[in-house]
């Protein structure tokens, strides 16, 4: 339900966006101006070089860089910057996903909550054997740490043991490296076994 006295602003919508994702359910009035604004934050990022990719269904939004047109003389220099992920956050990426895609298959409820422990146990599969446990716990939970940073897991308010895996991962995600899921876990069972 919407504030009758509050009126949608470009701003703080296209900041927001600009800062990271925009999640429906976290701040249901700046979506709501989202909604409001779409045409016109299509329009300002555009100026940037940017593309809004929104999922309503969801319930989320977030901004990518528009792919360069090759005739252009001077492109406009990348405003989102690429980093490469380590191997032990996209690891749990895949792990992720990979539970996304069982809880969806399932027909589960939308949100897929998992554990801290649980995803410890499915990383140790494929972390290299090494004596020192404790230092391999604290590298996962570290990898946890992060992947919750980058947005991919959110923390649950009143129960810090469970995480909730965003959908939007799904999205970040395409067809193709979804299909090679199996294939990717193999790859990492390998590197694991190679370093051990």
């Amino acid at each position: 339900m919407t504030d009758p006295e509050h009126s949608s602003n470009l701003s703080p919508v296209v900041i927001n966006l600009l800062k990271g994702i925009v999640f429906r359910d976290q701040q249901p009035q700046l979506w709501q101006d989202l909604l409001d604004l779409q045409a016109q934050v299509i329009d300002y990022v555009a100026v940037l070089g940017l593309e809004l990719q929104m999922d309503d269904s969801e319930g989320y939004a977030w901004l990518i860089q528009q792919a360069p047109d090759e005739a252009e003389k001077n492109p406009l220099p990348r405003l989102i910057q690429r980093r490469p992920l380590s191997y032990l956050v996209s690891l749990l990426c895949v792990l992720l996903r990979k539970k996304m895609a069982e809880a969806d298959a399932s027909g589960a409820d939308t949100r897929v909550i998992v554990s801290r422990q649980e995803l410890l146990n499915a990383m140790l599969v494929f972390m290299p054997e090494k004596s020192n446990e404790a230092k391999i716990d604290e590298q996962i939970n570290a990898t946890i740490n992060k992947v919750i940073e980058l947005g991919f897991l959110r923390k649950l308010q009143k129960d810090s043991e469970h995480l909730e895996i965003q959908r939007f991962l799904s999205a970040l995600v395409d067809a193709e490296w979804t299909a090679s899921l199996n294939e990717k876990l193999t790859t990492y069972q390998e590197h694991a076994n190679r370093t051990a």
